[in-house]
């Protein structure tokens, strides 16, 4: 397996030099100043590939080409979107660029309620809380019928913690949730939340599928003749939240994803912490289910309760056999001739971390303790 680094660009405080010391050897990356829907050109794509070659590493995976809203909405002419996703496809080819992870999670990428929530003996990790979330939708965003989209215990224990919150512990918590809004756009108040979910009113969980499917079927065949490999990253958490439909939450959906469009190109994204956050996910048997679809991993790992919450543990504790996961993905790369490029994905703020300003749960020092972790777990195995 090869080991790699999500690094984001102009955006990243941790310098190259600095990621060069955790001995990874390809970066994870995207052009995150490009707006969605616009193309990647030449030229940027180059300058990006070009920076990373000269700190002696590789851009292995591009993590990620955005999906514009209105692709998944399916609204509009999406005839010039699917053109320009075409067009930045080949652009990255041409550059060498061959890996591209997606998502297709309405709005949000990925949604947490605490960002530095107390570890064991120090550190800090990112909290997913089902009783804050309810508190959230009921009585801050005021969405109809969120009360029975929550577990009983975290709705009454989102009454109770809304009752005596603060307005800084509100602005905290909203800020928390629109982390989940990648690369320098502007995050939405409450207000403008509002606004942007009403433009998914009435899509279901069929037409959401029906969109995605739509999508891989104008990309899919540009990805193939291109040499290339799509990988959609699984939704996080793998639950609909915010009245939105997911449709990258369990076994059952992968399948019904790559089935739809049957190419290798069509591949997986496997990331152990966002479908480890789902109850009745078991990884290592999905990780087995699509040994031959898995372009890219993301190892992480949870530990989760019965109301839907979860916190994101140090990468050998949690609630996923990571050791069972890497040994069916090890076993799928022996029999492909693949080397499955993966990273250490998040990872708690320790020591000095918290005194820099990195993307949420991008730290160097947590991650670079993960990184060690998962090298020693491949060494074992091997």
């Amino acid at each position: 397996m090869r080991e790699t680094w999500r690094w984001f660009g102009e955006f990243d405080p941790i310098p190259l030099k600095d990621v060069a010391q955790t001995g990874a050897q390809g970066i994870v990356s995207a052009l995150h100043a490009v707006p969605y829907g616009e193309i990647w050109a030449h030229d940027a794509i180059a300058a990006r590939r070009d920076e990373i070659a000269a700190a002696g590493f590789t851009w292995d995976v591009v993590e990620s080409l955005p999906v514009h809203e209105d692709i998944k909405r399916g609204t509009g002419d999406l005839n010039p979107l699917f053109a320009k996703y075409r067009q930045s496809l080949s652009n990255l080819a041409a550059e060498g660029i061959k890996t591209v992870c997606y998502n297709f999670m309405p709005i949000l990428d990925w949604t947490r309620t605490d960002l530095a929530a107390p570890v064991a003996r120090g550190g800090t990790c990112l909290h997913f809380s089902a009783a804050k979330m309810a508190a959230f939708e009921i009585h801050m965003l005021g969405r109809s019928g969120a009360r029975d989209d929550y577990h009983r215990d975290a709705v009454t224990e989102g009454d109770a913690w809304f009752a005596k919150s603060t307005e800084a512990q509100r602005a905290d918590l909203l800020f928390a949730i629109m982390s989940g809004l990648p690369g320098a756009y502007d995050r939405y108040d409450v207000e403008g939340l509002r606004g942007v979910l009403g433009t998914y009113s009435g899509l279901t969980h069929d037409d959401l599928r029906a969109n995605l499917t739509r999508f891989l079927n104008e990309v899919v065949p540009t990805a193939a003749e291109l040499g290339m490999s799509l990988c959609i990253h699984p939704d996080d958490p793998p639950r609909d939240i915010l009245g939105l439909p997911r449709i990258v939450s369990t076994q059952d959906d992968i399948r019904q994803i790559l089935n739809a469009v049957d190419a290798p190109a069509n591949g997986l994204t496997l990331c152990t912490g966002s479908l480890g956050s789902g109850v009745g996910n078991d990884l290592p048997a999905i990780a087995n289910a699509f040994a031959d679809r898995i372009h890219f991993v993301h190892l992480r790992n949870v530990t989760k309760t019965v109301d839907g919450s979860f916190s994101e543990t140090a990468h050998l504790e949690g609630d996923v056999d990571l050791v069972a996961v890497i040994d069916e993905l090890l076993e799928a790369e022996s029999r492909r001739g693949a080397n499955l490029p993966f990273r250490a994905d998040h990872g708690h703020s320790l020591l000095s971390d918290a005194q820099t300003d990195t993307q949420p749960g991008y730290t160097l020092i947590g991650r670079l303790r993960g990184l060690a972790e998962l090298r020693g777990i491949i060494c074992a195995l091997s």
